[in-house]
């Protein structure tokens, strides 16, 4: 395998348990987004990038778009960690938003990772209580995966992290 790194945004573990697994796997060297520095990146051969999914978005996906014409010619990854299932409809909504113009070709994988309401900051469970009584107000026979894994967590603590979840991209880095 190349020489690599995984950058990584991680709010409440779950991202940070899958980068330390892809360490494990693949020997990379590892650093938070926030302590990257693009001229540190130009070392390396694969760069993957990984953050939790919040509000449609994927955490520290800006420091790619921001440097990515810098890492031209790497190989580079993204994983998104987030609570809800896969769902390839949710994933493909995910890159027509943020994968545009010269991320075009950005392969992006998806890891579930873990619902906990008691570490959620007190934003984030009031955005998460807003969305919760949005739903209950749809029927339930017609809802999207992510509402569903919403609904069915309310009040729990879960973690759906699993190494299973790497497979794909794992498999990706050894093309």
């Amino acid at each position: 395998m190349s020489r690599g790194i995984i950058l990584y945004q991680s709010k409440y573990g779950s991202t940070a348990k899958y980068a330390q697994w892809l360490v494990e796997e693949t020997g990379f060297d590892c650093i938070e987004t926030k302590r990257a520095k693009v001229s540190e990146l130009m070392k390396y051969d694969v760069i993957l990038l990984g953050g939790g999914v919040y509000a449609s978005g994927i955490a520290g996906f800006g420091f790619l778009k921001k440097h990515y014409a810098a890492l031209a010619g790497k190989n580079i990854a993204v994983f998104a960690v987030g609570a809800s299932p896969y769902d390839e409809k949710a994933i493909q909504q995910s890159r027509e938003l943020h994968f545009k113009d010269a991320l075009a070709d950005v392969p992006l994988f998806y890891c579930r990772g873990a619902w906990d309401e008691a570490k959620m900051t007190f934003w984030d469970r009031k955005l998460c209580t807003m969305l919760q009584k949005a739903v209950a107000k749809q029927n339930p026979n017609e809802y999207e995966p992510w509402q569903k894994a919403l609904m069915s967590a309310v009040g729990q603590s879960c973690d759906w992290t699993d190494r299973r979840y790497l497979e794909p991209l794992l498999k990706h880095l050894r093309k």
